[in-house]
């Protein structure tokens, strides 16, 4: 993977860079980004791969305009912005700020260049088959930042995607960094482990997240660090599960959803989800099933499971909605 310093066609801003304004955060005058172009040994639906990283449509750490997906994240050297878009040959990246060598050594990884479907059998099942013949460029992500995906997976405990979404808006655009480069709207990379542990009562009130979410993510803030290095040494998904529900608050449905999004784990399944053991179950069966029944269903892939529950979201089969909805509670006026 080659980098340079020119500014890539379809990533230059018209006339002179000018700082955005922002009375806790300026930013400032962007330099020339780092460029590469990954050229993927398989397709890649870029949108399908890397927006799975995504929490709702107004997250502060992605933007898709038109072709191009930016994305704000804080690495281990630093804030970067990501700049993706399909390419002939791949994908084109360029990438601004101090961590941008980071992301640009990362981005095979985010497009799926660790997973692995060698010995993944679509045939058990005609919707999975069917599925996996229409989508040849999925390809499952990893963003290798695992207390970004664990304080995340946290906030969507036992609430609506919703309510999680808002809350995930609103405390990295109030307490994360302002994100470089000539993103189309202001962008913000989230707090560090010390920034999340920082961050005051009253902010996670008016954020609009429970007392157990937000506690749960200061405990886990407080051995950060240790967390992060030991999920780091372990050597499969097994053992970073292990070390995950070992901690407060920690359950098998947030262990999954960390997993999922910072390691692209291939067998990761969300138990305990409000949703998917009735889609997997309808998608499969015709009807609704439990957990229990889920992860009979999901069986005969063992190793692959996540990548059938991706295909089964992308099959298009729902179970048809019956009673009212869930209305969200909103805490901050109690």
């Amino acid at each position: 993977m080659t980098t340079s310093l020119r500014t890539p066609d379809g990533y230059r801003t018209r006339g002179r860079s000018v700082p955005a304004t922002s009375a806790r955060d300026p930013r400032p005058v962007h330099d020339p980004p780092l460029e590469t172009v990954y050229r993927p040994r398989h397709p890649v639906d870029l949108a399908r791969t890397v927006l799975i990283h995504r929490r709702g449509t107004g997250d502060p750490t992605h933007t898709v305009a038109g072709p191009v997906i930016w994305r704000a994240s804080r690495t281990p050297e630093g804030i970067a912005t990501l700049a993706l878009r399909p390419h002939a040959e791949g994908v084109r990246a360029a990438a601004w700020g101090p961590g941008s060598a980071w992301a640009l050594y990362q981005l095979p990884a985010l497009c799926g260049a660790h997973d692995d479907a060698a010995d993944f059998d679509a045939t058990r099942h005609p919707l999975v088959a069917r599925a996996h013949r229409r989508n040849p460029g999925l390809r499952l992500s990893r963003s290798d930042l695992v207390f970004d995906a664990l304080a995340g997976a946290i906030m969507e405990q036992k609430v609506t995607g919703m309510q999680a979404f808002a809350a995930w808006r609103r405390l990295v655009t109030w307490c994360g960094e302002r994100a470089p480069g000539p993103t189309p709207r202001p962008m913000f990379a989230p707090p560090s482990i010390d920034g999340w542990r920082g961050i005051p009562s009253w902010s996670w009130h008016r954020a609009g997240l429970e007392p157990p979410q937000s506690k749960t993510i200061v405990a886990a803030a407080r051995q950060g660090e240790a967390l992060v290095a030991a999920i780091e040494r372990a050597p499969d998904g097994e053992a970073v599960d292990r070390v995950l529900v070992s901690r407060p608050g920690i359950g098998p449905w947030t262990s999954a959803e960390t997993r999922i999004h910072a390691l692209g784990d291939p067998d990761a399944v969300s138990v305990g989800d409000f949703h998917l053991a009735h889609e997997v179950g309808y998608a499969l069966t015709g009807r609704r099933v439990d957990d229990d029944g889920m992860v009979r269903l999901l069986a005969p892939w063992a190793g692959q499971r996540q990548r059938v529950v991706r295909l089964i979201g992308l099959s298009g089969v729902r179970e048809p909605r019956r009673g009212p909805r869930l209305h969200p509670e909103d805490h901050r006026d109690r």
